[in-house]
């Protein structure tokens, strides 16, 4: 049997970031997951799409009990106004839909901003592009092949 075959697998073995597929059962939350895969809540990754701008966006990698703050995130990217965009224009500007998005493999290649809280933990787990699919990746490696930007735009859920 082989596994998955996803845009996001194809883009980790195309650029050569090494790192482990995992399949669960679709979870229902973020804990849930974690629970699925064996794994500390805080080492799987959420990645959120967030809209600068029309035609503008970039993707947030979030530690799972975390959540975007707002106002850190504003005064780092130095603008007054984000949103999170709906999940059609979401799955149109990734290739992804809600749950299941994530940098590797999107259709456009946005700029991804780490969460700092994320940097030098070792293993994490990343959505790998279809519900129940997960890539298991160090998390700085992670950071570097996707050239991240790191910074403090999180605070506890």
């Amino acid at each position: 049997m082989t596994g998955p075959d996803t845009a996001a697998i194809r883009a980790a073995e195309h650029i050569g970031l090494d790192h482990e597929v995992r399949v669960i059962e679709r979870a229902r939350s973020v804990e849930e997951a974690a629970q699925r895969l064996g794994v500390p809540v805080d080492r799987l990754l959420k990645t959120l799409v967030v809209r600068r701008a029309d035609d503008d966006f970039l993707f947030v990698l979030v530690p799972g009990p975390r959540q975007i703050d707002w106002p850190k995130l504003r005064a780092h990217l130095g603008v007054s106004r984000l949103s999170m965009p709906d999940a059609g224009v979401a799955r149109d500007v990734t290739g992804y839909e809600r749950g299941a998005i994530t940098p590797l493999g999107s259709i456009r290649s946005w700029p991804v901003l780490a969460d700092a809280s994320i940097r030098g933990v070792g293993v994490v787990t990343i959505g790998g592009g279809a519900h129940g699919v997960s890539l298991r990746v160090d998390a700085d490696e992670l950071i570097a092949t996707l050239d991240a930007d790191v910074a403090d735009v999180t605070a506890p859920a």
